[in-house]
């Protein structure tokens, strides 16, 4: 990786002046495992999400949305640096005392330097928290799930970040949020804000807050089309999949997770106390009259598995697994109730806010703003992106893989001998049950998927492995 990267970032100092006074402060909400379809907006029959789908609402909303890695600290790399897993080395949940190299800017860096405060609250999840980076303030953990009953967190502020302390009786959301109100409610001048509003829930053990225990008594699940698949023996499925152990009541893996219904309920209570909380800060910005003045950006670090193949966890390069929302609120550039179906990538998230901010968005990111869509479609956006997980071993007994994704077709490797592939035909086979890899009267497609899979790959530079 190149050095100089956050200097050669800055902006000429007149452009600086006369973008000033438009910059919008920036409100990104990250999920945790939040699936594209776990919101009322995107037609979940069970699940109700008034303040997600107000974003969406009122900004500019994708149907089409993925994560490049579906796992989560790789994911939040990439979300903050533009950049695959590959190329910043942050491939995996392992060794996450190692910060990234610090030649890599994250967004937050480069939006500091511009005059931006910056902060991030709740599940940072990342390389050493990213705590070696400028923060104008950080009310942070760097674990998977915390403790939900007695979280801890790390604060500080302007750079220097004090030890870990435990708060007790508090849901760690909640904390998080009335955290980041008290930061919004600090005088800072004219300058302009970035607020990070990282949630945890509903990460297993997908404990719910008090004030929702009785939510969805009595409530109907509806049962994946794929939950009694794994005991037909996975037709077409290989191995690897097959093995993996993030199966739902049947592996020793997770015994927390017993039963389909449970899980989903407790999932979804988890995500309604994230949409309370949204609407905390929402209403916060509507009181102070800056709302329409915030650019807000909504996503996840990945989707998740609810039942599907008697699956959960996520890893895996299937849809339930790599699908994600992604919505942006700015009235200033976004017609309210547009939606679009190109297919946007979470390496798009950085540049989206730079171009949000109205700065330069650096050569060495590798995806690009998605805010022009917001005025018209295009076609031609992205025809075909690439999936990489690397993560071995691991809890789950997800063994490594690639694939190629194109608006119709699928190619899944599974890069551990044997060497096992997946094909699908998305249009007519949307739940991905009939693998078409090997049939002879698929073989120029795969032939051509494979040859496309190879050259995505080349194209993404290898950084060091942290």
């Amino acid at each position: 990786m190149a050095g100089g990267m956050l200097a050669s970032s800055l902006m000429p100092a007149a452009l600086q002046a006369q973008t000033k006074a438009r910059q919008p402060n920036l409100v990104f909400f990250l999920g945790e495992g939040q699936r594209a379809d776990a919101l009322s907006i995107a037609g979940n029959s069970i699940l109700k999400t008034p303040n997600h789908d107000r974003i969406g609402r009122e900004g500019m909303r994708f149907e089409n949305a993925f994560c490049t890695n579906a796992l989560c600290a790789p994911a939040r790399a990439v979300a903050l640096t533009g950049m695959y897993s590959r190329s910043t080395g942050a491939l995996s949940n392992n060794d996450m005392d190692k910060p990234l190299p610090s030649d890599i800017p994250l967004v937050t860096d480069l939006l500091h330097e511009a005059g931006y405060e910056v902060a991030i609250v709740g599940k940072v999840h990342f390389q050493n928290g990213a705590e070696e980076r400028y923060w104008d303030y950080y009310f942070g953990h760097n674990s998977p799930a915390n403790n939900y009953a007695n979280p801890f967190f790390k604060e500080g502020r302007k750079g220097k970040i004090g030890p870990q302390v435990q708060y007790h009786n508090i849901y760690p959301d909640d904390l998080t949020v009335d955290r980041a109100l008290s930061w919004l409610e600090e005088d800072r001048g004219d300058k302009p804000f970035c607020l990070l509003v990282w949630f945890v829930a509903p990460h297993e053990p997908f404990f719910r807050p008090r004030r929702l225990l009785d939510l969805y008594r009595g409530t109907l699940t509806p049962k994946p089309a794929t939950f009694d698949d794994d005991l037909k023996g996975y037709p077409g499925k290989p191995q690897g999949f097959v093995k993996a152990i993030n199966k739902i009541g049947t592996t020793p893996s997770h015994p927390a997770v017993g039963s389909l219904e449970g899980m989903m309920k407790d999932y979804y209570a988890g995500l309604v106390a994230v949409d309370e909380n949204i609407g905390r800060i929402l209403d916060y910005l509507e009181k102070k009259n800056i709302l329409d003045d915030t650019a807000i950006i909504q996503s996840s670090d990945h989707g998740f598995f609810l039942g599907e193949w008697r699956l959960f966890d996520k890893r895996l390069m299937h849809e339930p697994s790599i699908r994600v929302p992604f919505m942006v609120r700015y009235p200033r550039r976004i017609p309210a109730g547009t939606v679009r179906k190109e297919m946007v990538l979470d390496v798009d998230m950085a540049p989206t806010i730079l171009d949000l901010a109205g700065l330069p968005i650096p050569k060495h990111m590798q995806g690009k703003s998605i805010l022009p869509l917001a005025q018209a479609a295009d076609a031609k956006f992205r025809n075909e992106w690439f999936y990489e997980y690397f993560e071995w071993p691991n809890p789950e007994g997800v063994p490594p893989c690639r694939g190629i994704r194109t608006d119709r077709y699928k190619l899944i490797e599974y890069t551990l001998d044997p060497h096992e592939f997946e094909m699908y035909d998305l249009e007519n086979d949307p739940k991905e049950t009939q693998n078409l890899y090997g049939m002879a009267e698929h073989a120029d497609l795969q032939r051509h998927l494979q040859e496309r899979m190879e050259a995505l790959s080349s194209g993404i530079p290898e950084g060091k492995r942290l």
